[in-house]
């Protein structure tokens, strides 16, 4: 099995109301956030690649678009948690390039939230 990853990044902010007052989750706050695609193939294809990494570039526009500088909790449905925003990445992505395999987001450098089905 052939894999590759492109790494993307965006800030934004977000809040999750729904837990204890005195939970820091609670609070208003943001992240430097990384998202992570991930990409197989038994075989490559006629150029040798799984895809070629030029072909992900819409992923970026999507982000820059709709995720950079921008309060999650007005962007996704439901909560803008890092598991939540790895599951709605991998969907978008599959939807465009069948041979996506899962998506990592992470908040800060010590941690990371992956959807692989």
């Amino acid at each position: 099995m052939f894999r590759i990853a492109k790494e993307f990044h965006f800030s934004a902010s977000h809040q999750l109301a729904h837990l204890p007052p005195d939970h820091q989750c609670a609070r208003l706050h943001g992240h430097n956030y990384i998202v992570v695609v991930e990409l197989a193939a038994a075989e490559l294809n006629a150029d040798g690649f799984v895809r070629d990494y030029h072909e992900l570039a819409p992923l970026k526009h999507y982000i820059d678009t709709h995720f950079d500088h921008r309060h999650l909790n007005d962007v996704l449905d439901g909560p803008s948690t890092a598991e939540a925003m790895a599951r709605h990445f991998h969907d978008w992505c599959k939807a465009r390039w069948p041979e996506t395999v899962a998506v990592r987001v992470s908040e800060t450098p010590k941690t990371w939230a992956e959807y692989r089905p």
